[in-house]
This record gives C-alpha cells, structure tokens and sequence, in this order.
C-alpha cells in the first residue's frame, strides 16, 4: 500500500523547474516573471532587494537589476514551490508509522512480560532515515510542514497569489497531525526526523535525563510566531512582509542552501543541540509545531492512558524524552507535545499504556481536571 501511494504520486508529479528557470531574463519585468513563480510582484521585487511598490511593468534591466541577481532569486523562489510527490511520501510515512503503532509493533495476545520485545526501534530508525533520504534530500526543502503556516500568514499580506491553496496545504498537514497524534512530526517531517536521529545515538545519556522546561521552550516558540505575525503585518518596523522565520530555515539544508548565514547556524546550532536536547528545533522554534501542539487535543489516534491500571510509578515519565507523559499521568492541563515516538509503549509493568482510537472502548482514561463543568481540554 505505501509503495503504491509513492508510485502514484510519481506518475502525477509536475515538470521538471529548470525549463522554467531558463526562460527569464532581466529584459523582462517583475509583471512578466511573477506569475511563473507563482509569486506576487510584492513578493518577487522583496526579493530582489528592491521597494515592493516599485514599477512592476519595467524591466528588470531598467531597475538595476543584474542578470546573475536575477538568476539567484529565481532559483531560490523556484526551490519554495511545492514538489507534489512529497504530499504522497508524507502520507506513506504517516501511514507506517499508525499501521506499526496500532497493530504491527505489539504482538497480538502478547504478555505484559514480554514488553521490551514490543515497538522494536529498527522500524522507527528507518522511518526516520526514509524521511530524511527521500522526504529530505531527494526532493528538496517544499513542501514541509513548518513553510505552510509561514505561506498561509505570508499570502495574507500578498506575497503569494493564492492563498486558499496555501491554506488547503496547511491542512493537509494539520489533517495528519489529527489522524495521528503529532505524527507527522514525529515520523514524516525530514528536518524533525533528523533530530530525533542524532538524538536516538547512544551517546551523553545521563545529559539527556535533564528534560528542557516545556513552559519555557513552549513559551519561546509561541513568543517568537507572535513577533513573526507582528513584523510580516508591519505592525512592528512599519513595513509589510518582513518574515523572521526565513533567517531560521534549517529545510534549506536538504538543497544545501544557505543563502544567510543565520540559517547555516541555525542548522548547526540545532544539530548540535539534537544530540543533549529532544528535538530542539520543533520545541523552540518551530510554528508548526506550536500548531499541532494546539490541535493535539483533537488527535483521533494517540498515546492513552488507563486510569484503572496506572500505579503512577514513573517508569514512562522516565523513558519520555520531553514532558509529555508526565501530563498524561498527572492530568496536566497543558501537557507538553507527544511526537508519536513509541519510548513509553513498551515500558509499563502493568499494561496501562497503549497507542489507539479515541473512540476505542475498554480504556479508562485519566482526563483533565474539569471547571465549571466542562473539560479543560
């Protein structure tokens, strides 16, 4: 089934980009090329260094600029444009990882003794290392899901042409991350399956014990998309379009694009981190994945916890990477992001954890607390 999900988006993918990149030249003006790049003038003229309101119908020649600029700039603005087969390879991913959570990674009738045999890591290694190759490497930057929020805010104030299908993009990702809770950061994303691979090396254990503060990082990460929307809108700086996030890219690493280089250091600074920290990126800074913290509430297939059972002893606080189990236990209202990964499935003694449908019956959930009369979450 996932390889002919692959095929078939195969078979539908667009032409290749270069025939588009060898037809401009700086002859043309900013109302010719736009379109092509499935960009407003706005958006292409920013980036030619060039005020957004300049003349949109001389030539590019005219307005000073030089042809290798123009090539540069297109090419950049070429790599942002969705490569369709990725959408296909997202779903794959998504849906090995629900097939071997829900069914493949814990044997059927198998005993609670036998736990450290369930959810073997090899499947989710290389799950992890496909995302990378393929998702990452092989077809480039876009789409992902941190760029479609940014595309979303970033059609508003009429750097994209279209925005509703920016907007079906993001729920592309958003519908994924419902089926399955945060799976498609946890097991599809290339740039967080990166992480999650540095992080998985068996080296500075008792350094990645100490867990970063969700409060903080989830406080960080909200502040920062809030200085993002305040900038693009020109609230702050007084000029529309400005995007932060566009400094912070590390997707860039997968067309080895480090047009500043405040994004060669993010990706070091991240990678580096990824080896004592969970996840760096996606904890910080990520705008997605503030998102899909949000709509975790909502997942229809997730991490449940039996009430009935749970001794609260701590054996899958212990083995979570992040917070994320302790809000579970300990009915947090605000529980940190659980990325899928599987750490707390094979761990319990008494059997209380399993990784299944909301709507499954037999499971008594321990729930948030409730204030006048409703559900927290």
């Amino acid at each position: 089934m996932i390889i002919i999900i692959v095929g078939f988006g195969y078979l539908v993918k667009p032409n290749d980009k270069s025939k588009v990149l060898a037809n401009f030249s700086i002859d043309m003006s900013i109302r010719d090329i736009a379109p092509t790049l499935n960009v407003t003038g706005k958006a292409l003229a920013r980036e030619l260094k060039l005020p957004i309101d300049v003349s949109k119908k001389k030539s590019l020649k005219a307005l000073g600029v030089a042809p290798d600029e123009l090539q540069h700039v297109t090419a950049h603005l070429l790599s942002h444009r969705d490569n369709l087969l990725k959408y296909y390879v997202y779903v794959a991913l998504v849906l090995g990882g629900l097939v071997f959570l829900v069914r493949l990674g814990r044997p059927d009738l198998s005993d609670v003794k036998h736990r450290r045999e369930w959810y073997p890591r090899t499947f989710y290694i290389v799950s992890l290392m496909l995302s990378v190759i393929v998702a990452g490497f092989l077809l480039g930057k876009s789409p992902n899901p941190m760029e479609s929020v940014v595309k979303v805010f970033k059609s508003m104030v009429g750097l994209y042409p279209d925005p509703i299908a920016k907007t079906i993009a993001l729920l592309f990702f958003i519908i994924l991350a419902v089926i399955g809770n945060k799976i498609i950061c946890g097991w599809a994303c290339p740039f967080g399956a990166l992480q999650e691979l540095i992080y998985s090396a068996p080296i500075l254990r008792k350094i990645k014990q100490r867990k970063l503060s969700f409060l903080l990082a989830n406080t960080i990460r909200a502040g920062l998309l809030a200085v993002m929307l305040l900038f693009l809108f020109g609230i702050i700086g007084g000029h529309k379009g400005t995007v932060i996030y566009h400094n912070l890219n590390p997707f860039n690493l997968f067309n080895l694009d480090f047009e500043t280089v405040s994004i060669l250091l993010t990706v070091i600074f991240v990678l580096l981190g990824a080896f004592i920290v969970y996840r760096p990126f996606c904890q910080l800074i990520c705008p997605f994945g503030f998102i899909s913290w949000i709509i975790e509430r909502f997942s229809i297939i997730r991490v449940r916890i039996d009430k009935d059972k749970c001794t609260k002893c701590g054996t899958c606080i212990k083995a979570c990477p992040l917070e994320a189990a302790e809000g579970l236990v300990y009915i947090k209202s605000l529980p940190a992001d659980c990325f899928s990964c599987a750490r707390c499935l094979n761990v319990c003694p008494v059997d209380a954890i399993q990784y299944s449908s909301v709507f499954k019956k037999g499971i008594t959930l321990i729930r948030p607390p409730v204030v006048k009369g409703k559900s927290i979450l």
